[in-house]
C-alpha cells in the first residue's frame, strides 16, 4: 500500500500524463475507421438476418417465392449499405489523388482537405506534412542555388569588365594609333575595325551590367528599374515605367528578386512576345509592394512554362512573394509579383 500511495502522490505532483499522439486523442475525436464501418454494417445485417430466421421468418425446402423475395431484398439492402459506406469512405482518397496530381512545389499553399475515416484522414495529414517539408527543403535548396548563381554572375561580370573589357579597350587604342599612320586607302578598313571593336566593347559592358546590377547596389531599386526600362527601350520596343520613389522598406534579397523578375520579364518580352510596347509598374500596397510587367505581345497561350518563368517562381519563393503569370487586361502577357514588406531572404 505504501508503494501504491507513493506512486499516486508522484503522479499528482507531476501533473496529468500526456496522451500518446495517435492513440487516445485519435480514438476520442477522429471518425471511425473504414474497417469498423463496414464490419459494423455487415454485423448488423447478419444479426438482423439471424434474428429473423430464429423468429418469424423461415426458409422452406424447396424455397417458397415469398421467402426468396425476403432473402434477395435483405441481400440487396446489405450490398447497397456496403456500397454507400465504401463510396463515402473512399471519396477522400479520390480527392487526395486529384490534389497529388495537381501539386506544384512552385505554387505553395494548396493542401488536401483532411476528411474521411481515420485511416484516410491520417494518410491525408501525412501527405500534407510531407508536402510542407518538401516545399521547405526546395526553398532552402533554391536559396543556396540562387545565391551561388548570383556569386557566379558577379565573378563573370567582373572578369568580362576587367579582363575582356580592358583587352578590347587596348585593341581600340592600338587601332586608333594605326589609323593615324596607315595609307589613305586602308583607313576605311581600319575605321570599320574600330567600329566593330567599339560595338563589341559596348556589348561586353551591357552583358556585364545585366549579370551584375551595379546600379542596384549603388543607387537602389528605383534607379535600377528605371535604368532597366531605358536599357530595353531599343530595337523597336518601347518600355514605359511608373516607379515612385517612396516605397516600403525592403531587404536586399527582396530588391534583388524584384529586379531579376523585371529583368526576366522584359527579356522574355524582347525575345518571344513580338511586342512593341511594355510597361513596368512598381507600387506600394497594403501588404508591401507589387511589381507588374506587361506587354502587348502575343501572350503565353497554352504553352508550358519555360525555365525563365520557373526561375521567377523560385526567386519569389525565397522572399515569400506571390507570382502570377497570365494574359494582360488588353492582351499580351502580364507578370504580377506581390512582395510583403520587410521580406527576408529565405522562408
Amino acid at each position: 500500500m505504501g508503494v501504491v500511495t507513493d506512486i499516486r502522490d508522484r503522479t499528482r505532483a507531476s501533473g496529468p500524463v500526456a496522451a500518446v499522439p495517435g492513440e487516445a486523442g485519435r480514438s476520442r475525436n477522429a471518425p471511425a475507421s473504414l474497417f469498423w464501418r463496414i464490419f459494423s454494417l455487415n454485423a448488423a445485417g447478419l444479426v438482423v438476418a439471424a434474428a429473423l430466421l430464429l423468429g418469424p421468418v423461415t426458409v422452406s425446402t424447396p424455397v417458397l417465392p415469398a421467402e426468396a423475395l425476403v432473402v434477395v431484398a435483405g441481400l440487396a439492402l446489405l450490398l447497397a449499405g456496403n456500397a454507400v459506406v465504401l463510396r463515402l469512405g473512399l471519396a477522400p482518397l479520390a480527392r487526395l489523388g486529384r490534389a497529388m496530381a495537381a501539386a506544384d512545389l512552385l505554387r505553395p499553399g494548396a493542401r488536401a482537405v483532411v476528411a474521411g475515416p481515420a485511416e484516410t484522414a491520417e494518410l491525408i495529414t501525412t501527405y500534407n506534412t510531407m508536402l510542407d517539408r518538401l516545399q521547405s527543403e526546395r526553398a532552402a535548396g533554391a536559396a543556396r542555388a540562387l545565391s551561388a548563381q548570383e556569386r557566379e554572375r558577379h565573378r563573370i561580370a567582373r572578369e568580362l569588365h576587367d579582363e575582356v573589357g580592358q583587352t578590347l579597350t587596348a585593341v581600340l587604342l592600338q587601332l586608333k594609333r594605326v589609323a593615324d599612320r596607315v595609307p589613305g586607302e586602308l583607313r576605311e578598313d581600319v575605321g570599320q575595325a574600330q567600329e566593330a571593336t567599339r560595338a563589341g566593347l559596348d556589348e561586353i559592358r551591357r552583358i556585364a551590367r545585366r549579370l551584375r546590377p551595379g546600379v542596384l547596389e549603388e543607387l537602389g531599386l528605383v534607379s535600377a528599374l528605371r535604368s532597366l526600362a531605358a536599357e530595353f527601350t531599343t530595337h523597336g520596343l518601347t518600355v514605359r515605367h511608373q516607379i515612385p520613389a517612396d516605397l516600403p522598406a525592403l531587404t536586399e534579397e527582396a530588391e534583388l528578386v524584384l529586379y531579376r523578375v523585371a529583368q526576366e520579364g522584359l527579356t522574355n518580352t524582347a525575345r518571344h512576345a513580338g511586342a512593341d510596347r511594355a510597361e513596368i509598374t512598381l507600387s506600394p500596397a497594403s501588404y508591401g509592394v507589387e511589381l507588374v510587367v506587361r506587354d502587348n505581345g502575343k501572350g503565353v497561350g497554352d504553352a508550358p512554362e519555360g525555365a525563365g518563368i520557373g526561375g521567377m517562381r523560385e526567386r519569389a519563393l525565397l522572399v515569400g512573394a506571390e507570382l502570377a503569370v497570365g494574359p494582360g487586361p488588353e492582351g499580351g502577357t502580364e507578370i504580377r509579383l506581390r512582395v510583403p514588406a520587410g521580406a527576408a531572404g529565405g522562408r
